[in-house]
């Protein structure tokens, strides 16, 4: 079945339209799988989903210049459109990788058979997600509050996996509190306006989102709310608002109605950092307060973690230039913080950081090995860490580029590890990717076994998509992943 490469077009206009006019087809077929099956469709990562006709042919260009094929719409339609006539469970289905993985056979099987074959294990599959639907609740509804409550109506599918039942904050002091709420829900400075509608229902102060009720909750504590009097039961409650650090006080959210907590910064005591794709697998059915650490330990974790299996780390700093944040002052003024009483929109801010030491409770063979410094910066979003490490083995840029390349493309941290090619990308590239971290290749600096890498994140919308599968994982989802990761 191997095509070998596509020859160039004689006519590119018309070369244009006609896999736009394929693209377009793909959407239905998409929305379909999505809504009917619970069935989310990627090209090489790139989310499929709820994603416009420009998106889906940019995501087939991108697989053009990583793998240096010519993947088109031409070969991944008819698999997308097979694909969509059979009854599946639910599933994510990497088309892009199945369409390659079709083209490079040696067996004489039809698109059909091929089909069969891969998705032996979910065609006629009736089993869901879950049982039930898990109730998830976010106290807070900040920065990542509302990035998070923004994912998790976009992943609602068929609504057989999640539900974000209610938000808690605390009441303002206007009478329309909830409208100044949605509004900022509606438009975001950073990540632009949200794809759905919001309606506002102030007699029953709750936001019906794409279809979503979400009740608001008004209280000052945790101790102030039973769920139960909502209809809310077992629920995942996501605390954005970085107001405990401990099991101490996140007990006080296992309330009537609460099944489990997942904090959305560091957390003490032996409560679990988890960094999902690497250490997951301490979100366990018997813990029931977890964190999901913070968006640097996010970005930097996956990549220490593929680095130290692949070379080994003797050592290393991780210089962070982060974004300013909301606990700095826009112009100067008091702060308990060293440095960031300084205007954050008119300086780079020396502080600290505990991603380096935060490391060490996802990976522990980088115990002590680790120092770490950052740099507030006077951007809105999209961060960057500076891996300065020595590995314990010899390499050059080419093979550390590569091995980074595929580990993005095709290892189980393809979610958390994005790659690009790019020699003039900058930080406003990043904003809205849904990765942990974006490994930027054109800067790699390698000198035997010292090596100087650096890793794009938007440390928002990144991160709250690490938040969400958590969320997942730890309502006891697994999704099946097709092709398999290596």
């Amino acid at each position: 079945m191997n095509q070998g490469r596509r020859p160039l077009p004689d006519d590119f206009f018309k070369d244009w339209k006609r896999r736009e006019a394929l693209a377009e087809a793909m959407i239905p077929l998409i929305g379909k799988l999505y809504r009917e099956s619970n069935v989310s469709t990627y090209m090489y990562g790139k989310n499929m989903v709820n994603k416009s006709v420009t998106d889906l042919m940019k995501a087939h260009r991108f697989v053009r210049q990583v793998e240096h094929n010519e993947l088109s719409e031409f070969d991944s339609y008819p698999m997308l459109k097979a694909i969509a006539q059979l009854q599946l469970g639910h599933a994510h289905l990497d088309v892009g990788k199945m369409v390659v993985r079709f083209q490079g056979m040696d067996d004489e099987l039809s698109l059909e058979e091929f089909i069969r074959v891969e998705l032996a294990d979910i065609i006629d599959s009736h089993v869901k997600p879950l049982p039930e639907p898990q109730d998830v609740v976010l106290y807070g509804f900040g920065r990542i509050g509302r990035l998070v409550a923004r994912t998790m109506i976009e992943k609602a599918g068929g609504g057989d996996v999640s539900r974000l039942r209610a938000v808690v904050v605390r009441r303002g002091q206007e009478d329309d509190d909830l409208t100044k709420r949605a509004a900022l829900l509606r438009r975001d400075s950073v990540h632009g306006s949200f794809k759905g509608t919001i309606r506002v229902l102030k007699n029953s102060i709750t936001f019906v989102v794409n279809g979503n009720p979400i009740k608001f909750i008004y209280a000052n504590s945790p101790s102030e709310i039973d769920y139960t009097e909502y209809g809310i039961e077992n629920a995942i409650i996501v605390d954005n608002t970085g107001v405990w650090k401990d099991a101490k006080g996140f007990s006080g959210h296992l309330r009537p109605g609460v099944k489990k907590v997942l904090l959305t910064a560091p957390a003490g005591d032996d409560i679990p950092n988890v960094v999902f794709g690497v250490n997951e697998h301490e979100i366990t059915s018997d813990r029931r307060i977890i964190s999901a650490a913070s968006c640097t330990t996010n970005a930097i974790v996956p990549i220490l973690r593929a680095l130290l299996d692949e070379y080994g780390i003797d050592r290393g700093h991780v210089e962070t230039v982060h974004a300013f944040t909301n606990d700095q002052n826009l112009i100067d003024n008091y702060h308990k913080g060293d440095r960031r009483g300084r205007s954050a929109a008119l300086n780079m801010v020396l502080t600290s950081t505990g991603a380096a030491k935060a490391v060490a409770k996802v990976i522990p063979e980088l115990q002590e090995k680790l120092t770490g410094n950052a740099i507030r910066v006077p951007t809105p979003n999209v961060s960057m860490a500076i891996l300065n490490l020595q590995l314990r083995r010899e390499t050059t840029v080419a093979e550390l580029n590569e091995f980074v390349r595929k580990t993005a493309l095709y290892s189980k941290l393809q979610q958390q590890i994005g790659f690009t090619l790019s020699s003039e990308a900058v930080s406003t590239d990043f904003v809205g990717s849904r990765q942990a971290c974006v490994f930027d290749s054109k800067a790699t600096i390698v000198d035997c076994k010292s090596c100087v890498l650096y890793c794009r994140y938007d440390n928002e919308f990144g991160y709250s998509c690490q938040v969400v599968r958590c969320v997942e994982a730890m309502a006891g989802v697994v999704w099946k992943h097709t092709p398999s990761a290596i």
